[in-house]
């Protein structure tokens, strides 16, 4: 049963060009249909998540991170009573602004475009589905609703203090309301996310043996979960035992979530979407032990994955192929493929709008493109560790401690 605080297809504030109603699919579903079909979304296939190598096969890229967010999100909103369609879309598109390397391709372009406006990946996911996906006979982008527009801009919370200029620019035509949270679908996206890549990371770090089973049996939450694996199943196969392990971890997270962001609601009792926008603070939160409990986790995972010694020394690699790029284009727009040239034409020598263009088209590669691109245009060959003749075969890991 859907709560009343929940997205209501039949109350949407529609789309920036408006369209004729289906017969068979609600807004929010086709929000998300359009999401999975661009050719943004077929990207993250190849477009690091934490780390991809030659023998790592099993890695998470942006893609499989994304649809795993999906999952999760799609489990909290049917719990919570939320619109699952468009707690969807919002998940599979959190990350469609990626750049190629994740966030150490993202800090480059940013450095690259400080003069320029900066860069933010949640901005340029704006960017993308209102502007960049050139398909439909009608209109740029992806003419999404305005409710799925708010909630990939502002799932993380209100945009405060400067708005990125790919935000600020299409906000200025279409009110997203940044001031305020986003619906309950919207949190719950953003807490997904959280949840999924908490869980997968360190799924993908015991793959890459830059710790071990028994270093992860002694953080919070992790060491109750083996605790109970080890009395259920004594003497089980280590490979089953830490799945068994992390899949009670990831069920521990989703339950809490659950839980917290149910009592929320129950005390806020909204009878509208509106007054979820309007609470002043999030409704979709993890409890306060269960946090502190995930800071201990993300401080084990950033010194022993996020910044090994060898995962450091191939960001610098990955960063000096975006720092070459990005001045090569500006100088020699005439290396950008030919329907990106037509862009440039129409600028007529605008330094601020080259920039803007060059970064669309960086942001947009792939990890393997990126890297063939740079040896093409520079004559260099690939260092050690990106030479491949397949997707993105690299060993290195960019996340934050704080995404």
């Amino acid at each position: 049963m859907r709560a009343r605080y929940a997205s209501d297809p039949a109350l949407s504030r529609g789309r920036l060009y408006p369209e004729e109603e289906s017969a068979f699919r609600s807004c929010f579903q086709r929000d998300r249909d359009r999401i999975i079909h661009a050719s943004a979304f077929r990207r993250l296939k190849h477009k690091t998540q934490v780390f991809i190598e030659h023998e790592g096969d099993y890695f998470r890229t942006r893609l499989t991170h994304s649809i795993e967010v999906g999952q999760v999100a799609r489990t909290i909103a049917g719990a919570l009573g939320l619109n699952q369609e468009l707690t969807e879309a919002v998940a599979l598109a959190h990350d469609l602004g990626h750049t190629p390397f994740g966030h150490t391709g993202e800090d480059a372009l940013h450095e690259l475009m400080a003069p320029y406006g900066g860069f933010d990946h949640n901005a340029q996911a704006i960017r993308i589905v209102t502007n960049l996906e050139r398909t439909y006979a009608e209109w740029d982008g992806l003419n999404l609703t305005w409710e799925s527009l708010e909630g990939i801009a502002k799932h993380n919370g209100p945009v405060e203090g400067a708005v990125p200029v790919a935000l600020a620019e299409y906000n200025a035509r279409h009110d997203l309301e940044l001031h305020t949270h986003a619906s309950a679908e919207a949190q719950v996206a953003a807490l997904s996310d959280d949840i999924a890549y908490n869980n997968h990371d360190l799924h993908d770090g015991l793959r890459a043996e830059l710790f071990s089973t028994d270093e992860l049996a002694e953080l919070p939450i992790l060491k109750g979960c083996f605790a109970e694996v080890d009395k259920l199943y004594p003497g089980l196969n280590y490979y089953r035992r830490r799945h068994e392990a992390l899949r009670r971890f990831f069920g521990v997270l989703v339950g809490d979530v659950i839980d917290v962001s149910r009592a929320n609601l129950e005390a806020l009792n909204p009878a509208s979407v509106e007054e979820i926008r309007n609470a002043g603070r999030p409704m979709v939160q993890f409890s306060p032990h269960i946090w502190s409990d995930l800071k201990v986790i993300r401080e084990f995972l950033f010194h022993r994955m996020y910044r090994a010694p060898e995962v450091v020394e191939m960001r610098k690699k990955v960063t000096r192929i975006i720092m070459e790029l990005f001045p090569i284009f500006m100088a020699h727009p005439e290396y950008l493929p030919k329907q990106w040239r037509k862009d440039v034409e129409e600028i007529g020598g605008d330094e601020m709008k080259l920039a803007r263009i060059v970064c669309d088209y960086i942001s947009g590669m792939t990890d393997r493109f990126a890297i063939v691109e740079h040896a093409r245009i520079t004559g260099i060959d690939p260092e050690p560790g990106l030479r491949a003749s397949g997707p993105g075969h690299i060993r290195y890991a960019d996340r934050v401690a704080e995404d």
